[in-house]
């Protein structure tokens, strides 16, 4: 099964081929370009590399969030776009859920954080197997993560994963101690890919996929605000 996969979930993002849950291309994006200016034309190089058509392609699988908005929307747009053109369908999976998959620890539970900026974290707690949800994703401060988690789990017990746990590496070592473990975040496209592999039955017809979004954009926020104004 070929599998084409794509994250937008940052500012460069990443697309893979896969054959089955053999990765046999994964690129990053070019972060000095929007997603919108990259893509599809993106998608269409890794398929070059890969010495493919997007006719040889059996199932999509995007990351369906959380994220950036805009990154988000371009990339669940683009794949819905080519889904429906040649009639494939898509496994739409959470980037947390990919970072978890990074981080598979037999002796840990997976801390999946991502930089949700305003010095906030998009956070969920993963079993070891990095399949298993224990904590549901929250948009919330650091600490504010830390001290919910602490209420249910050892956080000794946890290895963290993603660029939300590198930025806030001070708070988790001023929390858990210089013992915690912290890893960067790889390309989540690959990731992606296999996560549709294993599971295809996760395939829904291009307009059933849903943004996992988390928190409300700034947007929202705005107009909640100027509604809440006397």
């Amino acid at each position: 099964m070929i599998i084409l996969a794509l994250d937008t979930t940052t500012k460069d993002g990443s697309m893979a081929v896969l054959d089955g849950t053999m990765i046999r291309v994964e690129q990053r994006g070019d972060a000095s370009l929007t997603h919108g200016h990259r893509l599809p034309g993106e998608l269409a190089m890794v398929l070059a590399a890969a010495s493919l058509r997007i006719e040889d392609v059996d199932l999509l699988a995007v990351a369906a969030g959380p994220g950036s908005f805009t990154g988000l929307r371009v990339g669940i747009a683009t794949i819905q776009g080519i889904a429906m053109a040649h009639n494939k369908r898509v496994v739409p999976v959470s980037a947390l859920e990919a970072l978890a998959r990074a981080a598979i620890n037999p002796d840990r539970m997976i801390g999946a954080w991502m930089d949700a900026q305003r010095n906030e974290v998009f956070a969920a707690l993963y079993a070891a197997d990095g399949t298993g949800l224990l904590i549901p994703p929250v948009s919330a401060a650091p600490r504010a993560v830390l001290n919910t988690w602490s209420q249910s789990v050892d956080l000794e017990r946890v290895a963290f994963v993603g660029d939300g746990a590198t930025y806030h590496a001070d708070v988790l070592g001023d929390e858990i101690g210089a013992d915690v473990s912290i890893a960067a975040p790889p390309p989540l496209a690959g990731l992606i890919g296999r996560i549709a592999a294993e599971d295809p039955a996760r395939a829904v017809p291009p307009h059933a996929i849903v943004p996992i979004y988390v928190r409300r954009s700034d947007a929202e926020l705005a107009r909640a605000r100027r509604a809440a104004m006397p």
